[in-house]
């Protein structure tokens, strides 16, 4: 009798310890945050030179002027205050563009009704893709009407910001779609131009963790 009465002192003594230890671990752990990095705050690598960048210190997308679908100027005065979501890619692309603008789809989509959020893809091969054709192919892909904008303007501008802003490989194809070499990420850009990320626009779970990320940013934002 002695030790069932032990027993059930000792199980109360643990109902009544739980209550304790959830606010234990919500005091200790509660406060934990989810850190975005902020990339290239010492600078960014530059051994041939061939980008002006500042080599120590943060690093900020430069400024650049494109013209979108409606030919209309965008640029990186359209990118102070919001939080961008860039990729480059073209609308002749066979491999991997049309993966990433189907997952870019789904980000428009999770951010349709954010004002602070929009998304640049710009063409790397703006001889072709004239805003006429990046018209056509916005509305091909539901893009959002003054969010999602496709960006064309001069090819040499258009490389060096891939190459020297969004630290992202770029070749020219001369032409030849299948010979265009150019990166699957997206990347993530707050409200200051500072790059918060890279995400493979072909992978699922990566566009995944971009829209949690977008939202951690945007709550950071408010």
């Amino acid at each position: 009798m002695r030790s069932l009465r032990l027993l059930q002192g000792l199980v109360l003594l643990c109902i009544l310890l739980v209550p304790v230890a959830i606010i234990v671990f919500l005091k200790t752990f509660g406060n934990n945050r989810y850190d975005i990095p902020i990339l290239f705050e010492d600078g960014v690598e530059n051994p041939f030179m061939e980008c002006d960048v500042v080599e120590s210190g943060q690093h900020y997308i430069p400024e650049f002027t494109l013209t979108s679908q409606n030919n209309e100027q965008k640029g990186s005065k359209d990118m102070s205050g919001k939080i961008t979501i860039v990729d480059f890619f073209f609308t002749s692309c066979p491999s991997i563009c049309p993966v990433m603008s189907s997952e870019m789809e789904r980000v428009d989509d999770a951010f349709r009704n954010q004002e602070d959020v929009q998304i640049f893809s710009i063409s790397i091969d703006p001889e072709y893709d004239t805003p006429e054709v990046l018209n056509e192919y916005a509305q091909r892909h539901n893009a959002t009407p003054g969010k999602w904008f496709f960006l064309t303007g001069d090819k040499s501008q258009i490389y060096n910001l891939a190459r020297c802003g969004f630290i992202l490989p770029t070749l020219d194809g001369g032409g030849v779609p299948d010979d265009f070499v150019h990166s699957d990420k997206f990347i993530l850009v707050d409200e200051l131009g500072r790059i918060r990320g890279y995400y493979s626009g072909t992978n699922r779970d990566e566009v995944d963790r971009l829209i949690l990320e977008t939202k951690i940013l945007l709550h950071g934002k408010n």
